[in-house]
């Protein structure tokens, strides 16, 4: 089978276990995701939603994050981990696009990308969910899944990107990145897939 039947069939399967789905993470602006996203790091989504939870509370505006004072920033976000490096990132984000980008917040991948410690995947996940463009998010979810299934062959995510760019229907890309999450925590998960009850065993390499 070809990779790009073998993953229209695959869309098809998440499209039917997930019919509706959105990001994990919750915010109500782009610079509110943008702030998850790079909370996100290293760090579990459902830990993300309860620091941001009260951080969202505290800093109701873009300018009251880019004042704020990176020491207060820092004891909420600690649970997070790294939370120095990202309290430091958030308030230097949050400044630069009130400086650089007139309070607006990029609306492509690589300007992106220059916000500080905003990478690829972040980028990636702001395009196609605040800007609706298509998007690939290429998580430890999505690069192990497309192997086990024999879509991808590398571990090296803008390679991953890359392929999945050729092989992925645009209009699908953003929720396809979204479903395999879930799936990836519910029956493909990194230790012991539950390879018995998978959907997606048919199309696997690792059990062919």
């Amino acid at each position: 089978m070809k990779r790009k039947e073998k993953v229209l069939k695959i869309i098809s399967v998440l499209k039917k276990r997930y019919p509706e789905i959105k990001c994990m993470l919750k915010y109500k602006s782009g610079y509110e995701l943008m702030i998850a996203g790079r909370l996100s790091s290293q760090c579990k989504d459902e830990r993300v939603n309860m620091v941001t939870r009260e951080l969202f509370a505290k800093y109701k505006t873009l300018e009251s994050f880019a004042n704020a004072k990176v020491e207060e920033i820092e004891e909420i976000i600690k649970p997070c981990g790294l939370f120095r490096m990202k309290a430091r990132d958030i308030i230097g984000s949050c400044a630069m696009i009130i400086k650089d980008f007139g309070g607006e917040l990029p609306s492509d991948i690589e300007t992106l990308q220059k916000l500080p410690g905003i990478g690829r995947k972040t980028a990636n996940l702001i395009i196609g969910d605040v800007f609706k463009k298509p998007s690939v998010v290429c998580d430890t979810h999505c690069i192990r899944i497309m192997n086990r299934v024999g879509i991808c062959k590398t571990t090296a995510p803008t390679k991953v990107e890359k392929e999945l760019r050729l092989l992925l229907p645009p209009e699908e890309s953003t929720d396809f990145c979204h479903r395999l999450v879930f799936f990836g925590r519910e029956v493909c998960v990194a230790r012991k897939p539950r390879c018995l009850t998978c959907e997606l065993s048919i199309y696997c390499d690792k059990l062919l």
